[in-house]
């Protein structure tokens, strides 16, 4: 009913790193031809008045040189920009388990984690023993969530959760078996974080999957779930896009090419 959603969060993405790709690396059935592109990196955050809720908390400069990647400021300091402390914070949602989206915890000392129970079960299951499956997790940084589990710091879920009024995690799985994905109240309707479950635009957009993936089809399937959970379609936000910062701007000059408010309608 008119006049009952929460009050609206304010929604933006942190670029804190990148790299060069080919379209092959990009798209199941890319062609190795097609010209270079670049992959951004991001953690998100959703704030509303005090209450600030981070989504996912990238990697840090040793994991960038040791896989080769454009590290272009500590995630925290994008934080610190915007006016948080990551001392400070103490929700964090983690999408999923891969290198990118959950180093430095111990920059969040305060922080419980929102983790889905089938991303640690993936994650510390079988498939680990397999490379292709294997490669995008840092094996210390599952132990490390492991030990936050026994320190009473993470909170798992089994699917849809609400973590505060208006904003909601949802298991969409795909990329890995426990991804989720954030659906989130803001001042132009419901907004999704979509994080892996497409790392571009033309994945969803083209359907053209990508190629780091458990179940191809669960992906496929977890378009059509996250275009639900969106009020309108240009109001899905990719998780490694680099027209991220191009479709949306800056909250002031400062940030320019660091941070983009998200609650906003797209360019283009």
């Amino acid at each position: 009913m008119p006049g009952l959603e929460p009050a609206p969060f304010e929604a933006y993405a942190i670029r804190y790193a990148t790299v060069a790709r080919r379209g092959a690396e990009n798209f199941i059935g890319g062609d190795p031809h097609e010209s270079a592109t670049r992959m951004d990196y991001f953690v998100w955050l959703a704030r509303r008045g005090s209450q600030a809720i981070v989504i996912d908390t990238g990697f840090n400069a040793e994991a960038a040189r040791r896989r080769r990647r454009e590290f272009l400021r500590s995630p925290v300091e994008g934080l610190r920009l915007l006016g948080v402390d990551a001392a400070s914070v103490t929700e964090v949602i983690v999408t999923h388990l891969h290198y990118d989206h959950i180093g430095n915890f111990e920059l969040f000392p305060r922080a419980r984690f929102h983790l889905q129970d089938a991303e640690m079960a993936y994650a510390t299951g079988r498939y680990m023993a397999t490379e292709f499956f294997a490669a995008a997790y840092e094996p210390e940084e599952i132990l490390a969530m492991v030990r936050n589990v026994y320190a009473g710091r993470v909170c798992f879920h089994a699917g849809d959760a609400e973590i505060a009024s208006g904003l909601t995690v949802h298991l969409i799985g795909g990329h890995t078996r426990g991804l989720q994905v954030v659906r989130v109240w803001t001042r132009i309707g419901w907004l999704v974080l979509a994080s892996d479950a497409s790392h571009y635009l033309a994945n969803m957009g083209e359907g053209r999957p990508f190629p780091v993936v458990a179940d191809v089809t669960a992906m496929v399937d977890g378009w059509r779930r996250v275009r639900e959970l969106a009020s309108a379609p240009q109001h899905v936000i990719p998780g490694h896009d680099p027209a991220v910062m191009e479709r949306y701007a800056a909250p002031s000059p400062a940030l320019e090419g660091i941070a983009v408010r998200l609650d906003a309608e797209p360019a283009g």
